[in-house]
């Protein structure tokens, strides 16, 4: 809902400035799709790569023992009608056990992912502002949005922010 009423409020500026007559000269808008550089551009599909070398061993890790402990619960299962009362049961609490440590473990995993891929995406917006800082210096646009409703393919320079992101060294 926050993010609506932001997007109506900058919809509403945004068109009481382009409704104001304008001295002699035009304004020179620009709009860049964010998401898209951050799946497109080269710098964030290295972020990606380096998180899934990062993470890929621990993730194959957790899945491997969801499968044994599905494994054994089948197995348990299996053997539950000719198996003693107490060897049930103690095996039951072992699977119960075993179940809390894995969610345990994916939950720890879940949140070091989540917490190196802001850090790596941080990085990758942090260039792609200074790419559409220099965009916006050296083309002379007087705004740039990144959150709107609806941009036109005129105003659309997010190919541009794009192809200077994957040059060597762009934004560094």
């Amino acid at each position: 809902m926050k993010t609506f009423v932001t997007r109506a409020l900058a919809v509403a500026a945004l068109s009481v400035v382009v409704a104001a007559p304008l001295s002699a000269q035009e304004l020179k808008i620009g709009y860049v799709n964010s998401e898209r550089v951050l799946r497109e551009a080269l710098p964030a599909k290295a972020a990606q790569t380096k998180l899934e070398a990062e993470f890929g061993k621990r993730e194959r890790d957790l899945n491997d023992a969801a499968v044994k402990l599905k494994a054994a619960a089948d197995k348990l299962d299996k053997d539950a009608p000719t198996l003693a009362e107490t060897e049930k049961n103690r095996r039951q609490r072992e699977l119960v056990e075993q179940d809390r440590d894995l969610q345990r473990k994916r939950r720890e995993f879940q949140e070091d992912l989540n917490q190196r891929r802001n850090e790596e995406l941080a990085g990758v917006v942090e260039r792609a502002n200074r790419v559409i800082r220099q965009i916006f210096d050296s083309e002379k646009y007087d705004v740039i949005l990144q959150e709107v409703v609806f941009a036109g393919p005129r105003v659309d320079i997010t190919d541009k922010v794009i192809k200077v992101l994957n040059t060597p060294a762009a934004g560094k």
